[in-house]
């Protein structure tokens, strides 16, 4: 049995809610379900570090950008807990993760649209007239019961792929390495003094795990191996951000492939590889502190970068090159904090790839298919690229969303018009 969807949203992280909230606020008559393969909505719970802060400001939250008056707004959201006075009286723009991801949750509790624990195991194309009409989508639950559902139109937003470097490829199946997607779950229940543990990566995700680690009671002997000379400074200043204005994206999308590469090159230092300045100087506090005392529980291997990893009875052991020329250390564990790949390409779309044009997406996200092909395919968080640097981060939510809504609306009205006829 099938379920018939005006639109079928695969992943309910913040691009999809962002989408739902998008529809409910249009007063939109298309029926859409989203499914999750989370068994209750989480945000990077595994990232949820005490302490750490956004680096992007509440206002540009689910739906600010686009409406102000919003009863899905982050001042909303304060306001119901009954925290926004308190919240006023810290004086700043950045909640903690913590706190987001509790606004996140709680707009997701007020929308009824979205199908937990269902793991998307396929996307089919339906035939009607020699052309294709609709898709079926096919979710398994962790029991194992299978469903499935049939949709005008499909919105992708999967999230980001964990990277794993070429080195560490044949131990993904190791539980002493694992990606810092993990982090909170995989590690804490296994740390004891002296645990030694690899950290290999220089940006915000590697510096709050490595002064996290530094904390942490069991006092483990923790190392970031970074290929920079030092952590480097994420840039936010006021010209630079404007880089996230809602009209660059339509500027960027409209320049040729080669000025969008240098765009995307002159970004690099607003989100890649760069940490935020308050952690920055804590880190450096936490190493000068130690040198106070006499210790060397905590290190910096900077200009350094792993040649191979293996695994013996004793941990894993990684083959380093740096300054010095090449080395050998070994760790208890090692924890990839090296970022998310994100893209289209054929696998993602499942059985209707060979649909696809191969084409980037159109300026409303929509993927060119090949002729015969009815259903509009939207993507959500992978089309840098084209649309920007932003596109992968939370400031284009509230507007792409809304274009997205916008577009399959005008889809579903030529559907139903040609049904009608």
């Amino acid at each position: 049995m099938s379920d018939t969807f005006d639109l079928v949203g695969v992943g309910f992280g913040p691009s999809n809610l962002s989408l739902a909230v998008a529809l409910r606020e249009r007063g939109s008559r298309l029926v859409a379900r989203f499914l999750e393969a989370r068994p209750a909505f989480a945000w990077h719970p595994d990232m949820m570090i005490a302490g750490s802060d956004m680096q992007v400001s509440f206002l540009k939250d689910l739906v600010s950008l686009r409406n102000p008056r919003s009863a899905f707004s982050f001042l909303s959201y304060l306001h119901a807990k009954g925290r926004l006075t308190r919240f006023i009286n810290r004086k700043t723009f950045f909640p903690s993760r913590e706190e987001f991801n509790d606004y996140l949750g709680w707009v997701a509790g007020q929308l009824d649209v979205c199908s937990y624990d269902r793991r998307v195991t396929a996307i089919e194309p339906v035939r009607s007239g020699g052309e294709i009409s609709a898709l079926r989508v096919s979710a398994e639950s962790a029991s194992g019961a299978r469903e499935h559902f049939l949709a005008r139109n499909l919105v992708l937003a999967p999230g980001g792929r964990p990277y794993w470097p070429e080195p560490f490829a044949a131990l993904r199946g190791s539980a002493r390495v694992l990606h810092a997607r993990d982090y909170l779950g995989g590690v804490a229940a296994r740390l004891r003094p002296g645990t030694r543990i690899a950290v290999i990566g220089g940006g915000q995700s590697g510096a709050e795990i490595f002064a996290d680690l530094a904390g942490r009671p069991e006092a483990p002997r923790v190392e970031m191996i970074l290929r920079a000379g030092a952590p480097r400074p994420s840039d936010d200043s006021p010209f630079v951000n404007e880089i996230f204005h809602p009209e660059e994206t339509g500027r960027f999308h409209a320049l040729p492939p080669e000025a969008r590469e240098r765009r995307l090159a002159e970004a690099q230092p607003t989100n890649y590889s760069v940490v935020d300045h308050d952690l920055i100087a804590t880190m450096y506090d936490l190493l000068y502190e130690q040198s106070v005392r006499g210790e060397d529980r905590l290190a910096l291997r900077a200009r350094t970068s792993v040649l191979a990893a293996a695994e013996d009875a004793d941990g894993i052991r990684l083959r380093l090159v740096g300054a010095e020329g090449e080395t050998r250390a070994g760790y208890d564990l090692v924890i990839l904090a090296t970022g998310y790949r994100r893209g289209i390409d054929r696998a993602l779309l499942g059985g209707i790839g060979d649909w696809w044009t191969g084409a980037p997406p159109a300026r409303d996200y929509r993927l060119p298919m090949a002729a015969g092909f009815g259903p509009a395919v939207f993507v959500q968080g992978q089309s840098e690229p084209t649309h920007g640097v932003g596109d992968t981060l939370l400031s284009v939510l509230a507007l792409r969303s809304d274009e997205i809504a916008e577009a399959i609306e005008a889809q579903g009205h030529r559907g139903f018009a040609l049904a009608a006829e």
